[in-house]
């Protein structure tokens, strides 16, 4: 890998959605075994498991899909049918290659879905809620494309929680808006990681649309 090759420190440095974009289309075609092997990802291994273990079911919308890792383990857990939504094109088209979604959707969370309401009767997101670029206002947009009683695992970087905004955004929605709100604490990383983030934690916010 060459010194200004994608790797995770360019992805906890993103900005904006352009920021975005750029980035994984470049890393795409080489994410799975650059970053997610290299590192010994299991986020998305925690936050699969996690929406299974609350009993979520499909149709399931997979947000901020990526190369389709979390997908490929709901689907190995026997979940479907499930979509996958990115912002990135390439990171999409790699994951249709799976085989394991329905369909794709691009998306910028942070200006909504293009999909109808009450679509999903799970939403799973795993690595997207890192460090802001995607903030807490997201979440309403899943909202609206979930039904009622739709199970969510929303992974969340826990050293962003409370200063970008979601501790207070989680404590407004359980005003009527979600209920049941569990948050599991979980490395990011295996112990085969080596790299500077190798003890990051994340925080998998599970509930129910209300």
């Amino acid at each position: 890998m060459s010194d200004d090759a994608p790797d995770l420190t360019s992805a906890y440095a993103l900005k904006t959605p352009d920021d975005s974009k750029r980035l994984y289309a470049e890393w795409a075609g080489d994410y799975d075994t650059s970053f997610a092997a290299r590192e010994d990802y299991q986020l998305h291994i925690h936050t699969a498991r996690a929406f299974v273990a609350a009993g979520g079911q499909g149709p399931v919308l997979d947000v901020g899909a990526g190369t389709g890792l979390c997908g490929a383990v709901l689907s190995d857990l026997g979940v479907g049918p499930i979509d996958a939504a990115d912002i990135s094109a390439e990171m999409l088209e790699q994951a249709m290659r799976k085989d394991i979604y329905r369909d794709s959707i691009l998306a910028d969370l942070n200006v909504g879905i293009p999909a109808p309401p009450e679509s999903y009767s799970g939403i799973v997101s795993s690595g997207t809620f890192t460090t802001g670029h995607v903030g807490p206002q997201a979440i309403d947009a899943l909202l609206r494309v979930a039904r009622h009683g739709a199970q969510f695992a929303l992974s969340i970087n826990a050293q962003h929680f409370e200063t970008a905004g979601f501790k207070a955004k989680f404590e407004a929605l359980q005003t009527g808006r979600i209920q049941g709100l569990t948050l599991l604490e979980t490395r990011i990383y295996g112990d085969l990681a080596s790299g500077a983030h190798k003890d990051d934690v994340a925080l998998i916010a599970a509930f129910e649309k209300a």
